[in-house]
């Protein structure tokens, strides 16, 4: 009896739990979308990945708010936000900091690091695929062991520590693609698309009037930590984990199906990792205790499409990942 009542008592403090941090999270949803306008699915999907404890990759063509969009999270989530412009000649002593030698009053010389801007909790890694693959090395490494090294000492970074990264599809003269086994780092690859023509109505009189609207400070470093501990807590039922596995599993070339014969790579274990966290996120900052198919089914283009590549003969029947992905998802019924 008494260990049912204690089952109970655990179900009830996730459930005020959940309840009082999905108020936050949708609150920060809110102020966010106040700045910025008609990219609803970009908010959510940022928002998501920091949730569940990522980096993600923004990808889309200049002057859609990118760099805005992670200014005002840094401010609505209360994180120490930082943006670094990355360009060829950018080093990684440039990003993780140096050991500089000092003179003190006394003539004592000794060295001391110096910070560089990844200490953050939230990096904007703006235009990643410009810089040299020695510093996107060094930048994803740190996004993967959440510490840098430095002349052989061990610095951590804060927490949380969480990397936007931005890419122009366009413009692909003088940059290094991301290596794939860089690209499995991030928990997403977010699409930021134009708006549509309400929404730009919106900006042309949010943004050129007198007065400009400020984000405000929604959640703070406490807030979201929580939200991200409960986001590992939160149950899932076995068919969303069955429907996680087939869809991941179904992506790779060697599953059966016609859809194989596009697929050069697909998706590794990591990528059920990142649906399964995703998806409990979404349904937290939904305001429910549990994911659901609909959450895996929204949220696969965006989780899995950077995890896979088509072959050349799919590229040439104009095929492409996105489409691929929604027929694989079509099949979980």
């Amino acid at each position: 009896m008494s260990s049912a009542s204690e089952t109970f008592d655990l179900d009830q403090m996730i459930v005020r739990n959940a309840e009082a941090a999905g108020a936050h999270v949708r609150a920060a949803r809110t102020a966010i979308s106040s700045v910025i306008f008609g990219q609803e699915t970009v908010v959510e999907q940022a928002l998501i990945t920091i949730l569940a404890g990522g980096h993600a990759l923004l990808v889309g063509v200049p002057g859609l708010a990118k760099t805005k969009l992670v200014e005002t999270m840094g401010t609505v989530l209360g994180l120490d936000a930082r943006r670094v412009q990355f360009t060829p000649d950018l080093m990684p002593s440039d990003i993780l900091g140096a050991e500089v030698l000092e003179e003190s009053a006394s003539g004592k010389r000794a060295f001391r690091f110096i910070r560089g801007p990844i200490f953050a909790q939230l990096l904007m890694a703006d235009e990643i695929n410009r810089a040299s693959p020695r510093t996107q090395s060094a930048l994803l490494q740190a996004m993967q062991e959440y510490h840098v090294t430095v002349a052989g000492e061990r610095h951590d970074l804060p927490k949380p520590f969480h990397v936007l990264a931005t890419q122009n599809p366009l413009e692909q003269e003088g940059t290094y693609p991301l290596p794939e086994a860089q690209l499995d780092r991030f928990l997403m690859e977010i699409d930021v698309d134009y708006p549509d023509r309400d929404a730009e109505r919106r900006i042309l009189f949010e943004t050129t009037g007198a007065e400009e609207q400020k984000p405000r400070a929604a959640m703070s470093v406490e807030d979201l930590l929580a939200a991200q501990r409960l986001v590992r807590r939160l149950p899932v039922g076995e068919s969303v984990v069955e429907a996680i596995l087939t869809l991941v599993r179904s992506a790779r070339p060697s599953a059966e199906g016609p859809e194989q014969r596009f697929i050069s790579w697909g998706p590794g274990p990591r990528a059920s990792q990142a649906l399964m966290l995703a998806v409990r996120a979404r349904a937290l900052l939904d305001g429910r205790f549990a994911p659901s198919l609909d959450d895996v089914v929204a949220l696969a283009e965006p989780v899995l499409k950077h995890r896979m590549a088509l072959t050349f003969a799919a590229r040439a029947e104009g095929e492409s990942v996105a489409r691929i992905v929604k027929r694989l998802t079509e099949r979980l019924g």
